[in-house]
C-alpha cells in the first residue's frame, strides 16, 4: 500500500464518524491543555514571585562567629571592613552569650508587691549601627553613639517589648534599669525591627559597657546589601571580617531569585503534573476503546482488504495511523488552548506571561505518541484477523 493511500484511508476512517472522533480527541485535548497550562502558569508564577521577591529577605545576611581558641575571630572594628565592600548598605556587630540571655533586669529599686518590676531578659552588646542594620527605628529617645562607646558610659537601649515588660513608658527623668545590681540609664527604646526580632525583648548595651557583663567577643554580624548583591557579599564578608579565619565563620545568606523561581515551578509542577498525566491516561484509554470498537465494526472491511492482497502490516499501519492522527489533533488543539489559557491568566493577573516555544512544539508530538500507544493493541488485533473469518 502506497504511503499516500495509507494516509488517505486513515483520514477517511477518522472523518467517517466525526462526532465520535471529536469526543475521542477531547480526552487528549484535556490532557495536553492541562500539561501546557501547568508548565506555563508555573513558569509565569515563578517569574512573578521573583519579581516581587521580598527585598528584606533577599538582602539580609547574617554571619555567625564561633568562639576562637586563641582569641576573638572578629573584632568590634571589623564591620568597618565589610562596610567598604561595594553593595553593602549597613553592617553591625552583636555580642550575646548564653549567660547574658537570662539576666535579671529590674526597672527600679523600689519593691512594689502589687507590680512585677523584675524580668529575666537577654542583654546584648551592639555597636551604634545596630538600629540601621536591624532595620529598626527609635520609638523613644536615641541610640548610643561612638562617644558613649568610647567613654564606656553605663547606658542602655531597651527593645520596645522589653520596655513594656519593665514598665518603662517614658524617658523623662532619666529612668534606670538594674542589671546585676548595677544601674544603667535608659536613653532610648528601639522598635519596628525588620530583622533580629529577638532585640525587641532585649536590653542593648555599648560594647565597652558589655565587657563587665561578659560580652567581650562578637558573636554575630548583621549585613544588609543592595538588591542582587547578597550572593557576592556572602562570599566576601567572611574574608573581610576575619582574613585568617574566614573559613570558620558561618554565613547565612538568602536564597537566590533563581532558586526561588525554580522552587515555585517545582511546587506547582508537582501539584498539577499528576492531574495532566491522569487526563492523558484517560484520553489514551478513550482512544484505545474507540479504536477497538472501530475495529470490531469494520471487520468486514478488514476481511475485504485482506482478501484483495493487503498484508497484516498494512491493516496494522492503517489503524495505528488513525489513532495517531486523533492523538496529534488533540495535541495541537490542547497546545493552542493551553497557551491561550496561560496568556489569559497572565492578563487577568497583570503578569508577564512566560511561554516556552519548545512546549508548543512538543505538545503535538506528545499527543501523537499517546495516540500511537493507545492504538497499538487494537491495530494488532485487527492485523491478526484471518480474511475468511472476517468475511464470514
Amino acid at each position: 500500500m502506497d504511503i499516500r493511500d495509507l494516509w488517505a484511508e486513515a483520514l477517511a476512517g477518522v472523518l467517517a464518524r466525526p462526532v465520535r472522533s471529536a469526543l475521542t480527541t477531547l480526552g487528549t485535548v484535556l490532557g495536553i491543555t492541562t500539561l501546557v497550562i501547568t508548565l506555563g502558569v508555573a513558569a509565569t508564577a515563578g517569574n512573578q514571585i521573583v519579581g516581587r521577591f521580598d527585598e528584606l529577605t533577599a538582602t539580609a545576611i547574617t554571619v555567625e562567629v564561633p568562639a576562637g581558641p586563641g582569641g576573638p575571630l572578629v573584632g568590634w572594628d571589623s564591620p568597618a571592613e565589610v562596610r567598604r565592600l561595594r553593595g553593602v548598605t549597613s553592617v553591625s556587630a552583636l555580642a550575646q552569650t548564653e549567660e547574658s540571655s537570662n539576666l535579671r533586669v529590674t526597672a527600679n529599686d523600689l519593691v512594689d508587691p502589687t507590680r512585677v518590676t523584675g524580668q529575666t531578659l537577654a542583654v546584648v552588646a551592639g555597636d551604634p549601627e545596630l538600629p540601621r542594620a536591624a532595620r529598626g527605628r527609635m520609638v523613644e529617645g536615641r541610640f548610643f553613639d561612638a562617644g558613649h562607646v568610647r567613654r564606656g558610659d553605663r547606658v542602655v537601649v531597651l527593645g520596645d517589648q522589653a520596655a513594656r515588660m519593665l514598665g518603662v513608658t517614658r524617658l523623662t527623668g532619666a529612668p534606670a534599669v538594674f542589671i546585676e545590681d548595677r544601674a544603667y540609664t535608659v536613653i532610648g527604646v528601639l522598635g519596628g525591627l525588620g530583622r533580629e526580632q529577638v532585640l525587641s525583648t532585649a536590653v542593648i548595651v555599648p560594647p565597652t559597657t558589655g565587657v563587665g557583663l561578659g560580652l567581650r567577643n562578637v558573636t554575630r554580624v548583621l549585613v544588609n546589601t543592595s538588591l542582587g548583591a547578597a550572593d557576592l557579599i556572602a562570599r566576601q564578608a567572611p574574608v573581610a571580617l576575619s582574613p585568617n579565619h574566614h573559613d570558620e565563620l558561618q554565613v547565612i545568606s538568602p536564597p537566590t531569585p533563581k532558586r526561588a523561581r525554580d522552587g515555585v515551578q517545582d511546587d506547582v509542577n508537582g501539584l498539577f503534573l499528576i492531574l495532566g498525566l491522569v487526563s492523558l491516561v484517560v484520553g489514551a484509554v478513550g482512544i484505545a476503546n474507540v479504536t477497538l470498537v472501530t475495529v470490531m465494526e469494520r471487520v468486514s472491511e478488514i476481511g475485504l482488504r485482506r482478501s484483495l492482497g493487503a498484508a497484516r502490516r498494512h491493516i496494522a499501519a492503517q489503524f495505528l495511523l488513525e489513532s495517531t492522527l486523533i492523538g496529534m489533533t488533540g495535541g495541537v488543539i490542547g497546545a493552542g488552548a493551553g497557551l491561550v489559557s496561560v496568556v489569559a491568566v497572565s492578563a487577568a493577573q497583570r503578569w508577564t506571561p512566560v511561554l516556552d516555544a519548545r512546549l508548543a512544539l512538543a505538545a503535538p508530538v506528545a499527543g501523537a505518541l499517546v495516540g500511537l500507544l493507545a492504538g497499538l493493541y487494537p491495530a494488532l488485533r485487527a492485523a491478526r484477523m484471518e480474511p475468511a473469518d472476517a468475511l464470514r
